[in-house]
């Protein structure tokens, strides 16, 4: 009786677990269709290629396209070298027990949980005030790059600990370094996770708003920034406004809906390569 029982709580257990995926899964592909179905019909060539017009109640999102690409390479180059590097220290380098690792570790989490407008506003107050960068593309980049930065370290971070230490003994038992076995044997070993991470990385700042609201982001600028210190549009700020505060709602909302879509798009793009880079050093690593 007790093994029926324990069979049947544990289909019911299953079952439940299922039913939770399954909606999840149904949740996303009603959100999607929902996004195609409206924006599909916007879509066109001159509406990639062309800037707004008519108070951003005809034309495309041309601008806005090449500005997030500026932030998400711009925030790239900073958070990803600061935070491998970080990655590698708390790692190799810094005592396992120390207090140094403790105190980075904390803030890494406690920066992982902090809003993203709050990341905006230090952004305006360090990069655009103190600084005196402006309202430009180098202050959204290292806004977002701040932002991102957590995730790059905490990645970093996990894949080399997944390496066992038997690969860095054997390393160092053949003569090598720390820093040759670190370049030549931990880094290529963890390349599939870490990768992903920075990909994923890019993802998010990708469709972060708030960020660039007070750092970079132009309401309406129909042209291409000319270099790292003008202002730039984006799709996120760029959907928001035009679904908020448009001078028409009935015209400017089907540019929302492929707004939206196209930023849906670019995000499934760096999740699909996230996953074609770990695929690829997966295959290196083995083949080495």
């Amino acid at each position: 009786m007790s093994v029926n029982r324990k069979r049947v709580s544990q289909g019911i257990a299953f079952g439940l677990f299922r039913l939770l995926s399954l909606s999840v899964v149904l949740v996303l592909f009603a959100i999607l269709f929902f996004i195609i179905y409206k924006g599909i019909g916007v879509i066109s060539w001159d509406f990639l290629t062309t800037a707004p017009a008519d108070g951003m109640t005809a034309g495309g999102i041309w601008p806005a396209i090449v500005g997030t690409f500026y932030l998400m390479v711009g925030s790239a180059l900073f958070a990803f070298p600061v935070g491998v590097m970080s990655g590698i220290y708390m790692n190799e380098y810094a005592p396992k027990r120390g207090w140094v690792v403790r105190f980075i570790r904390m803030m890494t989490n406690n920066l992982s949980g902090i809003p993203s407008i709050v990341f905006g506003l230090f952004g305006m107050a360090l990069f655009v005030n103190w600084l005196d960068f402006g309202d430009s593309i180098l202050a959204g980049s290292l806004t977002l790059g701040l932002l991102s930065l957590p995730l790059v370290i905490r990645t970093t971070e996990e894949a080399l600990k997944a390496i066992p230490d038997s690969m860095r003994e054997g390393s160092r038992a053949l003569g090598a370094t720390k820093l040759q076995t670190i370049w030549h044997v931990i880094l290529p070993m963890g390349m599939p996770n870490i990768i992903t991470g920075l990909i994923l990385a890019l993802g998010r700042v990708s469709g972060e708003t708030a960020p660039i609201l007070f750092t970079c982001a132009a309401y309406f600028l129909p042209r291409l920034p000319q270099s790292i210190f003008d202002q730039c549009m984006a799709l996120p700020y760029h959907l928001y406004v035009i679904s908020t505060s448009g001078t028409d709602i009935d015209a400017q909302l089907p540019i929302a809906y492929g707004t939206a879509l196209v930023l849906i798009v670019i995000i499934l793009f760096v999740n699909l390569l996230a996953n074609a880079l770990r695929k690829y050093f997966e295959k290196k690593v083995k083949s080495n």
